[in-house]
């Protein structure tokens, strides 16, 4: 296997380790830019992924750190549903991708981060968006940088 040297993710490994919950310090923090936070909402935010599968994966999590959907109320859940509707809309018109792929992973055992805050992910795809890169050489190419679509989404109206 080929090795890309991506120095950027230490970052994040190191500060996971040390400061806990990324969804918990982006919710009490006022930097949304540093954060790559996009809307905020009575009990829920958007947040772009750092690490993501395609351009423009898009997490949204509750500010309560609970691990499961069970643990929130009618409101904190349909304004997450709201988010999500409001975020899916934005990132049709923003990068008219051909469908989405939207879920949570619960659990560590689901491949969830933080598996102590439930998120939800909103993926876009495109027609054709696995291409021989990921197959032949387990590489995934991503199209924009996270400061470049940021910039973007954020100046549209959500």
């Amino acid at each position: 296997m080929k090795k890309i040297w991506a120095p950027w993710r230490s970052v994040f490994i190191y500060d996971r380790k040390s400061k806990g919950c990324i969804f918990c310090k982006a919710a009490k923090s006022k930097a949304d830019k540093k954060h790559f936070v996009l809307e905020r909402s009575e009990f829920c935010f958007s947040i772009l992924n750092i690490y993501p599968y395609n351009n423009g994966h898009i997490m949204i999590a509750p500010y309560r750190h609970k691990g499961s959907l069970s643990d929130f109320n009618k409101k904190e859940l349909a304004d997450l549903m709201f988010l999500a509707q409001k975020t899916t809309a934005l990132l049709k018109r923003m990068l008219k991708p051909d469908g989405f792929n939207m879920g949570f992973n619960i659990g560590k055992l689901s491949g969830a981060g933080f598996p102590g805050h439930i998120h939800m992910h909103i993926v876009p795809r495109w027609l054709g968006d696995t291409n021989f890169m990921p197959v032949l050489t387990q590489t995934k190419v991503i199209s924009e940088s996270l400061n470049s679509l940021y910039r973007r989404l954020k100046s549209a109206k959500y």
